[in-house]
């Protein structure tokens, strides 16, 4: 018996013995594998980690040379194919590319050099990103290739840029693009292209009414920055409208479509189409204005409607900023002039106005009571993308990221909810009682 016990205690030994060593294996390959997934921290920030390891990543850019020549080069993990063209009007050169991961340093392309006064980079659609340069003047692509990894060095896009007069750069581009051409072309694409809301007709499944939730600006679109470009409205709003969203749905009342539910560029015109082809209640673009430095303070918000005439110079300058995100986006404008005049002969429906005038009250009231607001909280501008004929339609500016006690409000989850909340009350009582007055959905 005591041979037995002994026998029984050295296996139990043996045993403690054997899973105390698997145990401290177990523990070292967790804290190897712990280690190995803090390294790339920057990449699991950015939605879809599982996908975003395979886009190339550009770690670095800087502009060399003159007024003359300046070069840009784009530092990249691996080559990739890409597509460079110059457009007119202001001038710009757009670069299309993969969808690229940017980690460059905070505030590059702020400030420009050469031919360069500026550039900005972004994601222009899923699997699509794009880099836009302002230009100080006509200048053509002399040069854009990629070179391969060697001696020491990673891959690199690179473009040679050449001042060149008027003349010259308008015969570079390509006809579409020509600002001579365009009128021409944009007629032709009419006449040729039917109608979408005639061959389209629509789905008679879900009888809700849509509201389309439009956060502004987006990819290459930063909007306003502040924090040393750490923080960027198009973060600040697109939070913000995922949140309305999700409050609105709540109810099941609504159907709710959203202009973009990512980092994505849409054109103004774009978003316009969206309400109109969902044949929307309701149109709701959500942005956060800026100051520019030495043109004094302001805070709180402001809802914004569509006039042709500005209620103040301050509204005046907004809606001229916000007009040219299609310019920032570097898109070709070809089919804009016949967009337009569409839109502008349809502006003569003034119930549409009258509505959204309406909305814009029944909005003020709400949020006055949890939110801080402008001191003049109702303008009007000629924003484009308030200009769907049918849809009523305004534009809210949250609040100012160059006010320091609105930025603070703006990342604020309890201040952001507060905001949602009084959004979705003002959002439902204009609904009720319109559709109350005017019966069966359109």
């Amino acid at each position: 018996m005591a041979s037995r016990a002994n026998h029984l205690v050295l296996l139990g030994c043996g045993l403690l013995c054997t899973a105390a060593l698997l145990c401290t294996q177990m523990i070292g390959s967790c804290a190897a594998q712990g280690g190995a997934s803090q390294q790339p921290a920057s990449v699991a920030a950015v939605p879809g980690p599982a996908a975003v390891s395979n886009f190339p990543i550009a770690s670095d850019a800087r502009l060399a040379g003159d007024a003359r020549q300046t070069r840009f080069i784009l530092d990249l993990d691996k080559p990739v194919q890409f597509r460079a063209f110059a457009l007119a009007d202001p001038y710009r050169v757009v670069v299309d590319l993969p969808q690229v991961s940017f980690n460059l340093p905070a505030g590059i392309g702020a400030g420009g050099r050469g031919l360069v006064k500026a550039f900005r980079y972004g994601l222009v659609m899923p699997g699509g990103s794009r880099i836009v340069f302002d230009l100080t003047g006509p200048t053509k692509i002399a040069k854009s290739y990629v070179l391969e990894a060697a001696n020491g060095q990673p891959p690199r896009l690179v473009l040679e840029f050449e001042q060149v007069d008027r003349t010259a750069f308008v015969q570079s581009l390509p006809p579409e693009s020509r600002p001579e051409l365009r009128p021409a072309i944009a007629e032709a694409n009419a006449a040729a292209q039917p109608d979408s809301s005639i061959a389209q007709p629509p789905q008679a499944a879900d009888k809700r009414p849509v509201i389309v939730i439009d956060p502004g600006h987006g990819g290459v679109d930063n909007g306003t920055q502040a924090g040393g470009g750490d923080i960027m409205e198009k973060n600040l709003v697109l939070t913000f409208g995922l949140a309305l969203r999700d409050r609105i749905e709540k109810s099941g009342k609504y159907r709710v479509v959203m202009t973009r539910t990512d980092d994505t560029f849409i054109p103004l015109g774009d978003r316009v189409k969206v309400a109109r082809n969902e044949a929307a209640a309701l149109f709701v673009s959500i942005h956060a204005d800026a100051l520019p430095r030495g043109e004094g303070d302001a805070h709180g918000a402001t809802i914004y409607t569509l006039s042709d005439k500005a209620s103040d110079s301050e509204a005046e300058r907004l809606a001229d900023t916000e007009n040219k995100s299609d310019a920032i986006g570097g898109v070709n404008l070809v089919d804009e002039p016949t967009e337009v005049a569409d839109i502008l002969i349809d502006l003569v429906q003034r119930e549409t106005k009258t509505f959204s005038n309406r909305f814009a009250r029944i909005l003020m009231s709400e949020m006055k009571n949890s939110v801080r607001m402008h001191k003049h909280p109702l303008k009007s501008a000629g924003f484009r993308v308030l200009k769907a004929p049918d849809v009523p339609s305004v534009l809210v500016e949250l609040g100012y990221v160059s006010n320091k006690g609105d930025l603070e409000l703006l990342v604020s989850e309890n201040w952001r909810n507060k905001t949602v909340g009084a959004m979705a009350q003002a959002i439902d009582a204009f609904l009720a009682k319109r559709l109350a007055t005017a019966g069966p959905a359109k």
